[in-house]
């Protein structure tokens, strides 16, 4: 059995373990706490790739068992609205996952109390963003940027820092912070708010719940160098917490953002309570994910794939424009880091080989038992919808030989493309061969059971020899497929 067919992860220790910590954490601080929740509170992608076995909604899972205690702020950063900045794995802007995480929260039952809308500077597109919170029915608050933050405590803890920004009204034990990507401010705001609760007489105490990187393992870790892989847009990097090594003797790891902000936390409990409880940012933490990891041989091959599947889509991004060549660089390095290559990438070398062979587009896909797949392109079919179709195929014990769907199906579909929808290439598009698939089932005994397929497409990977069109993308991503692209263009 291929490993990818292998978990590295006890999840349902992870969910008792963590929950049990958070309710600990709690009742150190007399029985209100802020809890930044960093990366993604449930469609944890990125957390199921490398720790195989972990559940995308596990932490949201988790929060349910606090659920009676819990309520929850949503941050996001009002530049990030102006920027019309997407959330990758998703493909939609962070407001608009805003309102999706306001909807599924409301929808299990979680209480969200308030949006906070950071670096506020009346950008027009943040008030109308407000307008449409509020006419849901949710509370808004403003925070603003805090010039020589985090360097200037003096004017950081005072009324010209945190006390202007808006106080957040709370009434549970557990305020979690959450918000819809990096860098929208949840951890300024968390410290605000213990400000705010001291000018009003409230105990409160603030804690991390953040995935990556995992402090109780290795800096040098392939999970830990996937995360940098997974942040290279922001500049994140991995250390040596000096807090931590300095107080207890012991090297646990930590990110700069952290360590960077920790004499900010440190000298804002000492205003508090007289004294910090904590001696270094990993004491700010409550994450157990590493003490759930079963298998370390699983998780260590599934972070190298991910640094790979990230370096791709650095190369496919900078070819786009939409990154600087900086990105691409500091992924390449990160390989260097993980003693690894884009050659480690199965798929890659079957789809170049399947170009140079037929000279035109390929794709090749890996399963979960380890066969790879290719698909070339014909005049019916691109190359990744040929690919879904053989992969199919092999689920389903159809043979190779056989047509799944007739020449009467499709080109009808290329006729519709080409003379009234304006499209020169004439094939169809993997959205448009699932749809034909399905119109053939109706009729067809393997197209059926080549449908019945379709959700042991997930988790598999894939890599093109060209980089696909957004529809392309979209479908991939919705199978759960793990998609590369050489970084260039079909002509």
């Amino acid at each position: 059995m291929d490993y990818k067919s292998k978990t590295g992860f006890d999840n349902e220790k992870y969910l008792k373990m963590q929950s049990e910590h958070i309710r600990q954490r709690i009742s150190q601080f007399g029985g209100k706490l802020y809890l930044e929740f960093g990366g993604k509170l449930f469609d944890d992608y990125h957390a199921s790739r490398v720790l195989p076995g972990f559940k995308p909604d596990s932490k949201l899972q988790m929060l349910l068992e606090l659920k009676e205690d819990a309520e929850i702020v949503i941050v996001i950063n009002s530049d990030d609205i102006e920027k019309n900045k997407i959330r990758g794995d998703l493909g939609i802007t962070y407001d608009t996952d805003v309102i999706r995480l306001l909807n599924v929260f409301r929808k299990i039952g979680l209480y969200v109390s308030t949006v906070v809308l950071t670096r506020y500077d009346n950008q027009p597109t943040a008030d109308a963003f407000q307008s449409r919170l509020e006419s849901l029915g949710v509370k808004v608050c403003h925070h603003y940027t805090i010039s020589g933050y985090p360097s200037n405590l003096k004017k950081i803890i005072s009324e010209e820092g945190y006390g202007k920004n808006d106080y957040i009204e709370t009434s549970r034990k557990l305020v979690v912070v959450t918000a819809p990507g990096p860098g929208s401010g949840k951890m300024a705001v968390c410290l605000s708010q213990l400000y705010h609760e001291h000018k009003r007489g409230i105990n409160a105490g603030y804690a991390k719940f953040e995935t990556f990187p995992i402090w109780n393992l290795p800096l040098k870790h392939p999970v830990n160098i996937a995360y940098e892989a997974a942040t290279a847009d922001l500049n994140d990097v991995n250390m040596i917490d000096p807090f931590h090594l300095e107080a207890y003797g012991k090297t646990t790891v930590n990110y700069n953002r952290d360590i960077e902000i920790f004499p900010v936390l440190n000298a804002m409990f000492e205003k508090i309570l007289g004294e910090s409880p904590y001696k270094s940012p990993t004491d700010m933490g409550v994450n157990m994910a590493g003490n759930c990891i079963t298998d370390d041989t699983v998780v260590r091959k599934a972070s190298d794939d991910e640094i790979i599947r990230r370096y791709y889509t650095a190369l496919c991004d900078r070819k786009k424009g939409l990154i600087p060549e900086e990105e691409v660089m500091k992924l390449e390095l990160l390989l260097k880091q993980a003693n690894i290559t884009a050659d480690d990438r199965k798929v890659v070398g079957a789809a170049l080989a399947k170009e140079q062979q037929t000279g035109q587009p390929a794709a090749a896909m890996e399963l979960p038992d380890g066969t790879v797949l290719t698909g070339k392109t014909s005049n019916l079919l691109g190359a990744v919808s040929a690919l879904l179709l053989n992969a199919l195929k092999y689920f389903a014990g159809i043979d190779d030989d056989i047509f799944l769907m007739s020449p009467e199906v499709i080109e009808p579909i290329q006729d519709l493309k080409v003379r009234h929808l304006g499209n020169n290439n004439p094939r169809i598009h993997t959205d448009e061969t699932l749809l034909a698939l399905a119109i053939c089932a109706n009729t067809d005994p393997n197209a059926k059971k080549a449908m019945e397929q379709i959700s042991k497409l997930r988790g598999c990977e894939v890599h093109s020899t060209v980089i696909l069109s957004a529809v392309d993308e979209r479908i991939f991503k919705r199978l759960g497929i793990n998609l590369t692209c050489e970084p260039k263009y079909s002509s």
